[in-house]
């Protein structure tokens, strides 16, 4: 029985040892928390947000064409004609660069009518084509969608507009969010009696810069030719950061 006794009298030994990790002994059994948990009792976290309004410098213009055929063949056909129409449009008269003219979506499909004496009919197909055209000069874009549209291009969805380099305005915003940071602590640590001492970590979040989406529906042929251009406004565009800080409190 002796012989058995140690052993487990050197596991309890270890246990306690083990445990003890956790913090310093002290006498009498106490345990001292570490230095760096009572710092963690003495910091206050905030999100400081910073944004700044500009005027975009580039649109996405979305400038497609549907067209329908008795079949999938002549429907492909047809559209490609308006398509290829509306391309040379934009690289000739508009000096658009091939770049900055890109297919965004294709796809051919049939058209359905239904009864319940024939069911399900194929009546015939419609192509789509759509292409993203990126434009620089915003004050033109009314008359490059009236060009386009009176080129074949009868699906306009939208222009949308946003800030081609966000990098230039990436200091401002950092800057806006920190200051927005540091009045948020100033505030919670005066709330609580304490003074604000310095910073110990900083975060960013990415910078976003919302797009504007304006709607650009094309009308008729017939009011497309009239005097009257398409009016586009650009607006202005946010360009938004937040930083994730935290302060230490004395």
């Amino acid at each position: 029985m002796n012989k058995w006794i140690k052993p487990v009298g050197s596991v309890l030994i270890a246990s306690a040892l083990m445990i003890g990790v956790a913090g310093v002994s002290g006498i009498g059994g106490t345990s001292t928390v570490f230095a760096d948990q009572d710092v963690q009792r003495n910091v206050v976290n905030v999100v400081g947000k910073g944004e700044v309004s500009v005027k975009p410098d580039i649109a996405y213009l979305s400038i497609g064409v549907d067209t329908q055929a008795s079949t999938a063949q002549s429907a492909q056909k047809a559209n490609a004609e308006k398509i290829q129409k509306i391309t040379d449009a934009l690289k000739n008269t508009w000096k658009i660069a091939d770049k900055d003219i890109q297919s965004v979506s294709f796809y051919v499909q049939p058209n359905y009518t239904y009864n319940d004496k024939e069911g399900q009919k194929v009546t015939g197909y419609t192509a789509h084509h759509t292409l993203q055209v990126s434009y620089r000069d915003l004050s033109k874009i009314g008359k490059l969608l009236d060009d386009a549209s009176n080129a074949g291009a009868n699906n306009i969805d939208n222009v949308i507009f946003s800030v081609e380099n966000r990098d230039q305005y990436e200091e401002q915003v950092i800057q806006k969010a920190m200051a927005n940071a540091d009045l948020k602590a100033g505030a919670i640590a005066k709330a609580a009696k304490r003074q604000l001492g310095a910073v110990l970590t900083v975060s960013q979040g990415d910078v976003s810069s919302p797009v504007i989406y304006t709607q650009a529906k094309m009308e008729s042929m017939a009011d497309a030719a009239s005097n009257n251009s398409t009016a586009v406004a650009p607006g202005e565009v946010k360009i938004s950061t937040q930083l994730s800080v935290q302060y230490e409190l004395k």
